[in-house]
């Protein structure tokens, strides 16, 4: 059943989509809508995790299927809110937890290098710890930096800085000998077709090497020669629908027909074959021999069906995000930026790129002197002062709250901590505790930042506060400038 043909075009070129009917093509993409619908209803809420978790957000994004409107954003806010909880560690050995958050995070329009105030590409500059997975470690890391052309972090904890060219390097020096891969990169076991298929999508954009392209051509021969003759592949002992899902994606990343001769048995492709395991409302199973619908199953078919549709139509691929849509963002209707009521607030210390800043929050009562005429720009700020500081800033009514214990009422800034805690821009640091007079941190600070711009609608504006050290007042006025500027508040 042939819905879709596509020939393969040049390396960087999108591929030329041909339909034998216009009748036919609506009958993938009701298969793709059906699937999408399927797992949008399994996981509407849209958390954190792997099976029917980033995986259904990254195929849902990538496939332009109508969710909810705050869907990507209540996702969005899980992720900053699970990498807050781990301070940044998804996982302290398997890195592809961060790969697949990644991926997720730039599929819906986020930067993965400031969620939650943490840069979740981080470990992939590891190089020891990423390829602790082995072969699988190595391709997801390269397909995560990859997908928006993240430059590979410096990793300082690591015992060897990566590369991408060492994970290119390793994804070759594992292939196996008469070609394709496996998990356990084991000569002397058969090569896997969703191994194979997700070592071809990571290395698809490196083929101008020579010793990539060659792999390539070792791989596809391969894999040429395991298909089964209904268009499908078989792993550990039974068919299945994963390895078709992969290779279907990998031939599309290449720029290869899925009609090519060399993926046609008996008139069946590998869409022909994918399109077996399928049930109209219950998705995809894993085998033909399954009952019932397979959640992580579904999510690799629907991938594939979503590669073969972009390519066809001369998108960006599965895992280019360059076309991902910024992350929409509303301000909250109790934002209420204060209007100027001092237009000549000056301070006799503060002048170059700081100046305008901190005249403009002055001249709206946010920030104040030291009642001496000066600013002390270059002095530190405690926890409660900042909290107080961008709760001014965005206007919000200042109200008590009970959630710290070391809070009391009747301080000058319980309100304001109060509101920060209710509004979710702030957060204690333990066993009830906010610790009001503690000197805040540059990441304390961009992590409450970021929680105001999912406030007031701008972007993610923390980033520059990452790492050690203390903020001084200067840098506060410019960050919550920066923040409202983005917004359009200021």
């Amino acid at each position: 059943m042939k819905t879709l043909k596509i020939r393969g075009l040049c390396l960087l070129l999108a591929v030329a989509l041909l339909l034998p009917s216009g009748a036919m093509a609506l009958e993938l993409e009701g298969v793709s809508e059906d699937a999408a619908s399927f797992l949008y209803a399994a996981a509407s809420n849209g958390q954190v995790g792997s099976i029917g978790g980033d995986w259904t957000v990254l195929a849902l994004a990538r496939s332009g299927y109508p969710v909810g409107e705050r869907y990507f954003q209540d996702y969005y806010a899980a992720a900053a809110s699970a990498a807050r909880a781990r301070e940044g560690v998804l996982d302290a050995k398997k890195y592809t937890e961060h790969s697949r958050l990644v991926l997720a995070v730039s599929a819906v329009g986020g930067d993965a290098r400031n969620v939650g105030g943490y840069d979740l590409t981080l470990p992939l500059g590891d190089f020891d710890g990423t390829v602790r997975q082995g072969i699988n470690g190595a391709i997801w890391a390269l397909l995560a930096l990859d997908c928006r052309d993240y430059p590979v972090p410096v990793c300082a904890e690591g015992k060897v800085q990566a590369s991408r060219q060492m994970y290119v390097d390793y994804i070759l020096e594992n292939a196996l000998p008469d070609g394709g891969w496996n998990f356990m990169c084991d000569a002397a076991s058969d090569a896997e077709p969703d191994m194979t298929g997700m070592a071809l999508q990571a290395l698809a954009g490196y083929r101008d090497q020579n010793g990539v392209q060659t792999a390539i051509d070792r791989a596809i021969t391969r894999m040429s020669g395991m298909q089964n003759g209904d268009g499908g592949f078989t792993s550990w002992g039974a068919p299945n629908l994963e390895g078709c899902a992969q290779m279907l994606a990998a031939l599309c990343a290449l720029g290869i027909s899925v009609d090519d001769a060399r993926f046609v048995k008996n008139g069946k492709t590998l869409e022909d074959n994918l399109l077996t395991f399928y049930t109209p409302g219950k998705g995809f199973a894993h085998s033909a021999e399954s009952t019932g619908s397979d959640l992580m199953a579904t999510e690799q078919a629907l991938q594939g069906l979503i590669a073969l549709e972009r390519a066809g139509a001369g998108q960006a691929g599965l895992y280019e995000m360059s076309d991902a849509a910024a992350l929409a963002r509303k301000t909250h209707p109790d934002v209420r930026v204060p209007a100027v009521q001092d237009a000549n607030a000056g301070f006799s210390d503060v002048s170059g790129g700081e100046q305008d800043a901190v005249l403009a929050l002055a001249a709206r009562g946010i920030v104040g002197g030291m009642g001496d005429g000066t600013f002390c720009p270059e002095r530190t700020m405690t926890r409660a002062q900042f909290a107080t500081i961008v709760v001014r800033a965005l206007g919000l009514e200042p109200k008590d709250g009970d959630g710290f214990s070391d809070v009391p009422d009747g301080q000058w800034y319980a309100a304001y901590v109060g509101t920060a805690a209710a509004y979710g821009i702030i957060h204690g640091r333990g066993d009830g505790l906010f610790d009001p007079e503690g000197t805040i941190t540059r990441q304390e600070a961009g992590i409450m930042l970021e929680q105001a711009a999912a406030l007031c609608g701008a972007a993610e504006i923390g980033s520059d506060l990452r790492g050690g050290g203390r903020i001084t007042r200067g840098e506060m006025a410019r960050a919550v400038f920066a923040l409202l500027e983005q917004a359009g508040l200021i």
